[in-house]
This record gives C-alpha cells, sequence and structure tokens, in this order.
C-alpha cells in the first residue's frame, strides 16, 4: 500500500476546507443578503430544525434569545409554521390571491406584505394560531421540558349532558397563548405606528382563535359502558376550523386609521356599529392581485386554472378579471366500479375520462404592469 503524503493529505484537507466554507458562506447569503420586512421568523418553517437563531435576519433580540433559550420550541414553531401556510393557502385556494410562498425568500410572501392589507391581516392572524397550536401540541405531548399539559383542572362541572369529573390532562392552550404573545408580538412592540398596532391587533385575534375552538373531550366510565360517570378534559379543535373562522372574519375585516395620539385605532367607516376588537383590521385597500405587479407583490391570475360555472371568486369571470379563458382537454385517471369484496376489501378498476380544464388567459400587454 503506498502511503500518503503530508501534503497530499494537507490538500484534500484544504479542499474540504474550501467546501464547507463555500456553503456556509451561501447559506449566509441566502439568509443575509435580502430586505429586512416584519415577521421574518416565518422563514423558520423553511430552515427546520437546524435553525441557527443567530442567523435567522430579522429577528429582534427578544425573539433571538427566546430562540437560543428554547431550541426545542422553535423546532416546534418550524413545523407548525408549515401548517398554518398550507392552511392559509387551503383558504384561499379559490381567489386571485393564493398565499403563494416564494422560495429562498425569508419573507416567504414577498412584497405583498409590506402592504397593510386585509392579506396581511390574515396571514399575521394564521401565523399567531399557528404558534399557539404548535406549542400548546408540543407542550401537551410532552416534546418539549419547558411545559406539559394542563393539569389544574380538577372537581366536578357539569355541561349539558350532566355532572362530569375533571380529569386527564387538557391542552396547555394558556402556555401556548403567552409564549405565542412574547415571542410574535416581541417585533412589534418596538415600534409606535400604525401598522405595528394593526400587527398586535391581528396577532391577537390569532390567539383567541385557537382559545376559541377549544372542546371538552371525555371518557366514560360505568357498567358497559354506560357513562353514568365521565371524566373529561379540555383539548384544541382541528386546525381548519381556525382558519375557517379566520378567512370569515378576513372576508368582514374592518378597515381602521391611527387615532390622534398614536395609542390606537379608529374605525374608518361611519357606519360600522359594534366593536372591531375580535375583528380582523387593515389600513391600506388591497391591490386586485390581476395582473403581476412586483412592486405590490402580485403574482397575477394568468395561468389560474377556473371554474367556468361558478360565480364565485373561483369563477373564470372573477378569477381572469374578464381577461377570458383558455380551455384544455386533458386526460384524468380515477378510480370506477368500485366493488366491495367479501371479506373484506374494496376492489376498483382504473377509467379514464376525458375533461375540460380553463385556465386565465394573460394580460394582453403584461409588460405594462410587470414592474422590476
Amino acid at each position: 500500500m503506498r502511503a500518503q503524503s503530508p501534503n497530499s493529505t494537507m490538500g484534500k484537507r484544504t479542499l474540504r476546507g474550501n467546501s464547507k466554507a463555500k456553503v456556509y458562506t451561501l447559506i449566509w447569503l441566502l439568509l443575509v443578503c435580502t430586505p429586512r420586512v416584519d415577521s421574518s421568523w416565518w422563514y423558520i418553517g423553511a430552515l427546520g430544525a437546524r435553525v441557527i437563531c443567530d442567523n435567522i435576519p430579522g429577528l429582534v433580540n427578544k425573539q433571538r434569545q427566546l430562540c437560543q433559550r428554547h431550541p426545542d420550541l422553535m423546532q416546534s414553531i418550524g413545523e407548525g409554521a408549515k401548517e398554518w401556510i398550507k392552511e392559509c393557502q387551503h383558504q384561499f385556494r379559490h381567489q386571485r390571491w393564493n398565499c403563494s410562498t416564494l422560495e429562498r425568500d425569508h419573507t416567504v410572501f414577498g412584497r405583498v406584505m409590506l402592504r397593510s392589507s386585509r392579506e396581511a391581516a390574515f396571514v399575521y392572524a394564521i401565523s399567531s394560531a399557528g404558534v399557539v397550536y404548535a406549542i400548546t401540541r408540543a407542550c401537551s405531548q410532552g416534546d418539549v421540558k419547558i411545559c406539559n399539559c394542563d393539569g389544574h383542572k380538577r372537581g366536578q362541572a357539569s355541561d349539558q349532558r350532566g355532572n362530569f369529573d375533571w380529569g386527564g390532562c387538557s391542552d396547555n392552550i394558556n402556555y401556548g397563548i403567552k409564549f405565542a404573545k412574547a415571542f410574535v408580538d416581541a417585533r412589534e412592540r418596538m415600534v409606535k405606528d400604525a401598522r405595528a398596532l394593526m400587527n398586535l391587533h391581528n396577532n391577537r385575534c390569532g390567539r383567541m382563535a385557537v382559545k376559541r375552538f377549544m372542546k371538552l373531550e371525555c371518557k366514560c366510565h360505568g357498567v358497559s359502558g354506560s357513562c353514568s360517570l365521565r371524566t373529561c378534559w379540555l383539548a384544541m379543535s382541528d386546525f381548519r376550523r381556525t382558519g375557517d373562522y379566520l378567512h370569515k372574519k378576513y372576508n368582514t375585516a374592518v378597515e381602521v386609521t391611527m387615532n390622534q395620539d398614536g395609542t390606537g385605532f379608529m374605525v374608518a367607516e361611519h357606519d360600522f356599529k359594534g366593536s372591531a376588537k375580535n375583528e380582523l383590521v387593515y389600513v391600506e385597500n388591497s391591490p386586485d392581485y390581476c395582473l403581476m405587479d412586483r412592486a405590490a407583490g402580485s403574482l397575477g391570475t394568468a395561468g389560474r386554472i377556473c371554474n367556468k360555472s361558478s360565480r364565485g371568486t373561483d369563477g373564470c369571470e372573477v378569477m381572469c378579471c374578464g381577461r377570458g379563458y383558455d380551455t384544455m382537454r386533458v386526460k384524468r385517471l380515477s378510480q370506477c366500479e368500485c366493488k366491495f369484496q367479501w371479506c373484506c376489501t374494496v376492489q376498483c378498476n382504473d377509467c379514464e375520462d376525458t375533461v375540460d380544464v380553463h385556465t386565465c388567459k394573460p394580460h394582453k400587454r403584461p409588460d405594462w404592469l410587470d414592474q422590476t
């Protein structure tokens, strides 16, 4: 066997060192050399478990300290971020703005979040709700050291079905809300302007939305499961309920303006009656999102699939902004002629269908609004 010379070994180490240096430089450029906007913590969802607190752009000192102190919670937040972004995209799948995310962009949604619009209001609310949900779930499942499920409820209580005993271990929603408030609100509390107040308000609405749908879960005791005795605890509902609720709030969001002393909001609509305390609020009107406009963060609707027969937001007339649509015949495979086989399977055939798919036409002169 031929021995390697020290120079050869040193050369290979140098090459490996150079390769690592290039990788670290690339990561640093990706994380740092991008414009800073609010809520860069959303990018934790893209970084995942290998999050390096010092390298996340846009975190304020308090957020960075919480990140360093609780890396296990940051991992939960990262997983939760993927869930609430997916929920946002589900809620807006039939609308011109469809909660699109941008690859390799730590702002996640791009310039569309720079405007204090209804869309920004929804994103801040659903993201805040997502943190509450993720932290609460991690506590209850025993995934983190700092918290666990809530065992404080003791004694008897009653509901429409009668009396029950508190038992088991409830989801620790109060800790989830407390941590989400400390982490998510930290940046907004450093600024005193209309956008910061708007974000704080919508963050709170998101947190309260998760708590709103806490449900009672029970276990029956008694002879042959007669349920003469019940042991119950509180659990979070599926996150879809929170998403549905906040999407309704998006549709009825209230336009507001900052009051003269800069401490709160005034409702802009004089005919508005009631309180905006539990409503999503916004300051600026939204663009129509019909055409690509990079300055506004609009991707446009060219090429979006639309429903020819619908009169709603997913209909071709609304989705395509009156530009018309193209129709393409495509073949799709689906399961059909399914039969139950004893015992106990269902067997289906593969059937091929030809369907029409409608997509929005592009603007005749898209370069007019394709701003750089």
